[in-house]
């Protein structure tokens, strides 16, 4: 290979890199980061810090679990009603059934794990599309927290070894960090090292030709939703946690805030392509960007605005290299008719 042709591959692999949806969000997250540092008060400290991450667990926590689904091409917009549903049920079993937290606590995971079998059930062996059946399971989680609770029963006084995990600090940092860093590993490890991972892409890509290739798709779209199930109810025991309380709006909207740092962080809402690093700069990017808000005394309503407008312009900033690739394309000239 010529000196010039490896410079020029040398440029054409750094040109790739900086354009990465990944990289180009990173650069978004560093610009607010300085931002906000610089025109808000004790934004930059390092309790603020924590705050953020500890405000942003719950919904870091379901934006993991809907990035598998997402790369199959399928949705879950019940998330949010389901860790409502199980704050409530962690606090009834508790208070009214007399089980020991821990108990309580493996129960809850367990109905999120029937409540993620039931959205399996239904998109998986059913074939039912993912987006009707979740808009249904999300009026349904929680209209079941609603009649549980008959909208104003709220479940309350934690012990505080239990409010610790929501409230307090392990090893330097915020207890449900730990439990979100965890999540986060094994997810990344799901999805990028092992078999599973390539299986949802290629269900992404062509459900039906991953079926003809052999591969159990309706075991791993099952898998998936089951996943997310168990999550979100370990969200909603972190969420109890965190505020003392369980009642029956937790979680309102999470689902939205989960899918947008999915996509926000490059994974496509078609399926086949993404990432579960990108989900966690999208997450960092949306829990920056409304903390911020707050530091510099901006209204809260220009969270949504801002994170919409931050969504277009992450999705536009992805298009670059294919521009940039359609206007370097060299233009040859159309051959001069041959003659008869």
């Amino acid at each position: 290979m010529s000196i010039s042709a490896a410079t020029q591959n040398r440029h054409s692999r750094f040109g790739a890199l900086l354009f990465r949806h990944e990289t180009i969000l990173l650069l978004v997250l560093v610009a607010e980061w300085f931002y906000f540092n610089a025109v808000g008060r004790r934004f930059g400290t390092l309790d603020n810090t924590f705050d953020i991450m500890r405000h942003s667990a719950e919904i870091g926590l379901l934006a993991l679990v809907m990035t598998p689904i997402i790369l199959t091409g399928g949705i879950d917009l019940s998330v949010g009603s389901l860790l409502g549903l199980c704050a409530i049920l962690f606090g009834k079993l508790w208070r009214d059934a007399g089980m020991s937290l821990p108990l309580a606590a493996v129960c809850t995971l367990l109905i999120g794990a029937l409540a993620g079998g039931l959205n399996a059930v239904l998109i998986a062996r059913l074939r039912l599309p993912a987006l009707i059946v979740t808009l249904g399971t999300y009026s349904l989680f929680r209209g079941f927290a609603e009649a549980i609770t008959r909208g104003v029963d709220t479940f309350t006084n934690f012990p505080d070894s239990f409010l610790a995990l929501g409230q307090q600090h392990f090893a330097g940092l915020p207890t449900q960090v730990w439990f979100f860093l965890a999540v986060a590993v094994g997810v990344w490890l799901l999805v990028h090292r092992t078999t599973f991972g390539r299986s949802l892409r290629a269900i992404g890509f062509a459900p039906e030709g991953a079926r003809f290739a052999g591969l159990p798709v309706e075991r791993r779209l099952a898998q998936a939703y089951i996943l997310a199930g168990i999550v979100a109810a370990l969200a909603a025991i972190i969420y109890t946690a965190r505020l003392g309380q369980a009642k029956a709006d937790a979680g309102t909207g999470y689902e939205l805030f989960a899918i947008t740092a999915v996509v926000l962080g490059g994974t496509s809402i078609f399926g086949g392509v993404g990432s579960v690093h990108g989900t966690l700069l999208g997450v960092a990017a949306i829990a920056v960007l409304n903390n911020g808000l707050v530091h510099a005394r901006q209204p809260r309503e220009m969270a949504g605005l801002l994170t919409g407008a931050l969504l277009l312009a992450a999705l536009s900033a992805s298009t670059l290299p294919k521009l940039l690739a359609k206007f370097r394309a060299p233009r040859h000239p159309s051959a001069p008719p041959s003659s008869p």
